[in-house]
């Protein structure tokens, strides 16, 4: 993959997850001063904390795929598999910029 592409999707998927991480951050915690526990009425805000804690969990582990891929184009081995070092298809690559392996490497070791 050219390497000014590579940067433009890279680029693209990093303003994509700041924004997401951002948005849950600038909404801060629902629930209020008064502790309600799991399972009691009105405890949708805890629930939905907990969601998005998870949500924003995710997108810090997905904005580190970014950082590790950036990496590897600074590197010069964007593209390739860090597992085997076989070329992974533009093709994925578009669809998913920080791909670290192959599609038949990463069907082998699950989701990720």
């Amino acid at each position: 993959m050219d390497p000014e592409r590579a940067r433009e999707l890279l680029a693209s998927e990093r303003a994509r997850i700041e924004q997401s991480l951002g948005a849950i951050e600038r909404e801060g915690p629902l629930e209020g001063d008064t502790k309600v526990e799991p399972g009691d009425l009105d405890d949708e805000d805890l629930y939905q904390d907990e969601y998005n804690e998870g949500r924003a969990d995710d997108f810090r582990r997905q904005l580190q795929a970014v950082e590790r891929a950036e990496e590897r184009l600074a590197n010069g081995t964007y593209g390739l598999s860090v597992e085997s070092g076989k070329p992974i298809p533009d093709a994925r690559l578009e669809a998913f910029p920080t791909a670290e392996r192959t599609v038949e490497e990463q069907d082998r070791i699950g989701p990720g």
